[in-house]
């Protein structure tokens, strides 16, 4: 389970007073320019698959692009669930089964999760919008927040370069919760941060950040004035031999293809990982915990 560092004064992550965008088409009836209080009691019910809320559900579910043309993401299971309330987000439609419902995390999340709308389906309708193998019973949608611009000067950060497998770059991001980060940059043909995968390999991770997509990280680096770090096993100097201080920017690629020249170029640092045995490389997410844990470590374990 994720801590919730959110309120504490360090003014990062997921920030539920900033505005949010408005879904297109939502699949709720509700105004969400409004100042609603949410409701935390009345669930509607539906047995039916050809109602209009529970078709639009099944699109979400089902569909990514969807999902990106309404701003929303869904979260699937009790535990991110509660990371993304323990967050102070709000849910848009909390949605239960009736097995769900008999169990008693479940009911305790329902009725301590500020929710707009909420809904009762029979198992075989849950089913039907479940992705994972065996159904938990309970999901939300929310709404992704809305991407500001990058602050004027960046402390550490991840400038993540072609990460296209889901669980990678959600490890990578529940690595960066840990260790304090607070910004994470994304390359255009990186994963969708918010897709199912990615948000079940965060574990949560995603509401305590500040995540850009679709960014030119070649200018990013450009203008970085600390440290620019991009990883090379046949680099000279190893990763434990140098002071990285408390502001790097760190470039990691796709395991298959690498870092591009462009920004390979913006580096001012080459480090390697030591790895006495075989292998010929780290697994990515493997390499941004050793690098991330090390700056840690360097600065007396306080968070970057």
């Amino acid at each position: 389970m994720i801590k919730d560092s959110r309120n504490k004064g360090q003014g990062k992550g997921w920030d539920p007073s900033l505005p949010t965008r408005t879904l297109v088409n939502p699949p709720f009836q509700m105004d969400l320019r409004s100042n609603k209080t949410p409701d935390q009691g009345l669930i509607k019910t539906i047995r039916s698959r050809e109602n209009p809320v529970y078709k639009s559900l099944v699109r979400l579910a089902s569909s990514a692009r969807a999902r990106r043309e309404q701003c929303a993401a869904l979260l699937e299971g009790p535990h991110l669930i509660d990371a993304f309330r323990a967050s102070g987000g709000t849910v848009e439609t909390l949605v239960v089964s009736e097995s769900g419902q008999a169990r008693e995390e479940v009911r305790r999340l329902v009725k301590e999760t500020a929710a707009r709308s909420r809904v009762l389906l029979p198992d075989g309708l849950f089913d039907g919008i479940s992705q994972a193998v065996t159904p938990t019973g309970v999901l939300a949608v929310i709404q992704t927040p809305a991407q500001g611009a990058l602050p004027e000067r960046l402390g550490t950060c991840l400038l993540l370069e072609g990460i296209q497998d889901p669980g990678n770059l959600g490890s990578i991001l529940r690595t960066a919760v840990a260790i304090g980060l607070s910004h994470v940059l994304l390359s255009k043909g990186c994963a969708f941060a918010w897709s199912p995968k990615v948000l079940r390999a965060g574990q949560g991770a995603h509401f305590f950040l500040s995540i850009y997509e679709g960014v030119a990280l070649h200018e990013v680096a450009a203008g970085f004035d600390g440290k620019v770090v991009a990883t090379d096993p046949h680099a000279s100097t190893s990763l434990f031999d140098v002071a990285l201080g408390d502001r790097v920017a760190w470039i990691f690629g796709a395991e298959g293809g690498g870092v591009s020249s462009e920004l390979a170029t913006r580096a001012n640092l080459r480090l390697r990982i030591p790895m006495p045995g075989p292998a010929e490389s780290l697994n990515v997410a493997a390499a941004v915990a050793v690098c991330l844990f090390e700056q840690v470590r360097q600065t007396n374990h306080s968070a970057l």
